[in-house]
């Protein structure tokens, strides 16, 4: 298992960034928050995990080991595989999803999209327990790791960038549209400048309801 990678960061788009090692180029799948702190020519620490398949080797990166235990843990119920493992820690932090394991708290999991009512409630029976208790006693939910800068596509609009990567961690076109457009709209009126990064986390907050 390749534990954690350090080294130089060549490419960041919203889904996943490319990190020189010893020469060679890691493509590294992460959160959209986790990206955000990573900037091209900067050197990169993060602690990784290494999906083998039978016709692929998918490596994920996170902030830390706390955040890559979560996401391997969470993986071992039924119907939980990376994919929405990792839009799980792109909506909670892992304090949060210890909480709502915790407190048995669905509606804070049916928040992460593609869990439902039932799959809730089978990650609050399969996890009870196994994340341990959460370290702080409060939380927005919301995974965040710093404010560095996103570098997307040369040339696409931060609404675009943001609505894209919503859509790859499982929510739809529609309702992330729409969640963009909302809050793209509410900066825009305020007079800030439209940053990539601070529009998704904003927009991830938004389709939490305000997650505690």
């Amino acid at each position: 298992m390749i534990a954690s990678v350090r080294g130089t960061v060549q490419s960041v788009r919203l889904d996943a960034a490319v990190v020189e090692v010893g020469g060679v180029g890691l493509l590294i799948h992460a959160t959209p928050a986790t990206l955000a702190t990573l900037g091209i020519g900067a050197t990169a620490s993060l602690a990784t995990a290494l999906l083998v398949r039978e016709d692929a080797l998918t490596l994920f990166g996170f902030a830390d080991a706390d955040e890559r235990d979560v996401f391997e843990t969470v993986q071992t119920v039924s119907g939980v595989g990376p994919r929405l493992a990792l839009a799980m820690l792109a909506v909670h932090s892992p304090d949060a999803l210890r909480r709502a394991v915790q407190d048995e708290d669905l509606a804070a999991l049916k928040r992460v999209p593609g869990i439902g009512h039932k799959g809730a409630q089978r990650i609050v029976l399969e996890l009870a327990g196994r994340l341990g208790a959460p370290a702080s006693p409060v939380s927005d939910g919301v995974a965040r790791h710093g404010d560095g800068g996103v570098a997307g596509d040369a040339g696409a609009r931060p609404r675009e960038q943001v609505t894209d990567a919503l859509v790859g961690l499982g929510w739809t076109q529609r309702a992330a549209h729409d969640a963009v457009t909302g809050v793209a709209d509410s900066v825009e009126a305020a007079g800030e400048v439209l940053e990539v990064a601070s529009l998704l986390r904003a927009t991830l907050r938004a389709l939490g309801g305000g997650r505690g």
